[in-house]
């Protein structure tokens, strides 16, 4: 594991509906959005470090949608869902994402993940979540959320590091 100078910031104001998430990234923009529209590039990175990750459905560009699903080492599945609005390449995605273990289904998340080139070939990654009610997103913050995006970045990190992904 790497140790990186880059800390992932995460801001959820009291009382409204939307999470941020920024990170810089020392790799040029096309690679990290690269690494956020590849499906071999995702299994690598998304997700907490103990889960495996399977993509059931990939399909990234406008209008396209995606599904998948990680497995901790108990073998319990938990599967994440949502379409892809607009992708426009290297700048920005936009899409839905809906955990598929909630009692009942239709919490959905908007997503909007801005990639910003910043000097010497590195990026900053900025993620929009609008969820429908600040009990969704309040639920989202108490799911371990944190921590997940946490080991994502830091896999990511590495990825660059070692040459991963060109």
């Amino acid at each position: 594991m790497i140790t990186t100078k880059n800390q992932t910031g995460i801001k959820a104001e009291p009382g409204k509906q939307e999470i941020f998430i920024t990170r810089e990234f020392e790799a040029p923009r096309e690679l990290v959005f690269k690494a956020f529209t590849d499906p071999e590039l995702i299994v690598r990175w998304l997700g907490p470090r103990e889960l495996k990750m399977r993509i059931d459905k990939y399909d990234c560009r406008s209008g396209g949608a995606y599904r998948y699903i990680h497995t901790d080492p108990a073998g319990n599945d938990y599967g994440f869902h949502g379409v892809i609005h607009d992708v426009t390449a290297p700048e920005r995605i936009i899409q839905t994402f809906e955990f598929e273990g909630l009692p009942e289904s239709g919490h959905v998340t908007l997503e909007t993940t801005r990639f910003e080139a910043l000097p010497d070939n590195r990026t900053k990654v900025t993620v929009q979540s609008v969820f429908q009610s600040v009990a969704d997103r309040d639920g989202m913050l108490q799911s371990g959320m944190e921590r997940g995006v946490n080991d994502s970045h830091s896999r990511l990190d590495e990825l660059f590091e070692a040459g991963e992904i060109v």
